[in-house]
């Protein structure tokens, strides 16, 4: 495996010699990250490695008060844990399994077997990932589909309304869409849209801000802890490099069709009289502003 391939492993083991032996098994494959005791661990586990390697008896925490532990925070509840010991009770490992462990390893292990378990969790743990990534993605464009939306919608509602915090929402349609397709071809259609996709998150600068496709050729913005002045600057550098994408120059050259945007803007400190919904109706009758007033254009525009 080239570097950037390598699963990170972490692995809970206080006894010197077990991690020498670990080290030598694992250390061509794998980036391992050691703790030596359980606070350690739970501490480096929310940098969310692809496996725990987790020593049933620690000198802080009991194995299996430490799988719930992981189980019971949302930033490592879906790390697969394999148990590592040298008792042989199939109580204990009952109890293991129970408490959220994917597998169990007893020592003496042989170094294939323990590599052979450690590859099977790592690829099922990377094919998960993967299809909750693509459940989450609009196919055509690569960003966050409408359900994602949705939910964070929800969740930074809840959070601005606790922090008295502004919400903005930016709403953008293609103009003139329909045309695109019937002159240029569906194709041509597509990756116009990918096109004002990378535009648009091409400025989303922080973790918390969000693009989503909304629907058809309509994309929408979320932005926490955003006023309504920069969330229209925002709007207005997306529409600008939109514009300077395809600009009539493409057009003249026979490489595609000129394509514009139009933008409407919403903004809200969110409280009990109000909800999301409202947020987006808001931002929707500003999108039909931005278009029965010309396309091409912000909105509002104050």
């Amino acid at each position: 495996m080239t570097e950037p391939e390598r699963p990170r492993l972490l692995v809970v083991e206080d006894d010197p010699t077990s991690l020498r032996l670990i080290a030598k098994i694992l250390g061509d494959a794998y980036t391992l990250i050691i703790a030596t005791n359980g606070k350690d661990a739970l501490r480096l586990a929310t940098d969310v490695p692809e496996l725990i390697l987790l020593d049933y008896h620690l000198p802080d925490i009991d194995g299996l008060d430490m799988c719930r532990q992981l189980r019971a925070n949302p930033l490592t509840a879906e790390i697969p844990v394999i148990y590592v010991t040298a008792d042989q009770d199939p109580h204990l490992e009952a109890e293991g399994l129970q408490a959220g462990a994917v597998d169990f390893v007893t020592k003496p292990y042989s170094a294939a077997v323990l590599r052979a378990r450690i590859n099977t969790h790592v690829q099922l743990k990377r094919k998960t990932d993967l299809l909750a990534l693509l459940a989450e993605r609009d196919g055509l464009t690569g960003v966050a589909n409408r359900r994602v939306f949705d939910q964070q919608l929800e969740r930074e509602w809840r959070r601005g309304r606790r922090r008295q915090a502004a919400l903005s929402v930016i709403m953008v349609d293609a103009d003139r869409f329909k045309s695109v397709n019937d002159t240029w071809g569906h194709l041509v259609g597509d990756e116009c849209l990918r096109g004002i996709a990378r535009c648009a998150a091409a400025h989303l600068k922080r973790p918390a801000d969000l693009l989503a496709r909304y629907g058809g050729e309509e994309f929408v913005l979320l932005l926490p802890e955003t006023d309504a002045g920069s969330a229209r600057a925002l709007a207005e550098r997306i529409r600008e490099e939109i514009q300077i994408r395809f600009a009539n120059t493409a057009v003249e050259r026979g490489e595609g069709p000129c394509l514009t945007a139009s933008f409407g803007c919403a903004t809200i400190i969110p409280d009990e009289q109000s909800s999301p919904e409202a947020l987006l109706r808001v931002a929707d009758r500003n999108l039909y502003l931005a278009k029965t007033g010309g396309r091409n254009r912000v909105e509002p525009a104050v």
